[in-house]
């Protein structure tokens, strides 16, 4: 089984083996709408240091297993055209 993905951004493949090693975040990530699981993989991505992408997969870990549905004080994906049409 493959996780599934955003509306503009593939799943990339670190992020997938974690969604796969974790039972609960796997299952708050299925329950959350395209658009957002596109917000948690471009947030993820986003960033330039290998470190800090560590770091925002453990977060996003946390944060969805707890019951956030978007990431925390982060303007949203750029690369979604904003008329809300993929």
């Amino acid at each position: 089984m493959r996780p599934s993905a955003g509306v503009v951004h593939d799943l990339p493949q670190d992020l997938a083996d974690r969604l796969l090693n974790d039972p609960a975040m796997l299952a708050a990530w299925e329950d959350i709408t395209p658009l957002a699981r596109n917000e948690w993989i471009c947030w993820v991505t986003s960033v330039k240091k290998a470190e800090t992408r560590t770091r925002h997969i453990e977060r996003a870990s946390s944060d969805l297993k707890s019951g956030k549905r978007r990431p925390c004080c982060w303007p949203g994906c750029p690369h979604r055209p904003k008329t809300g049409k993929v």
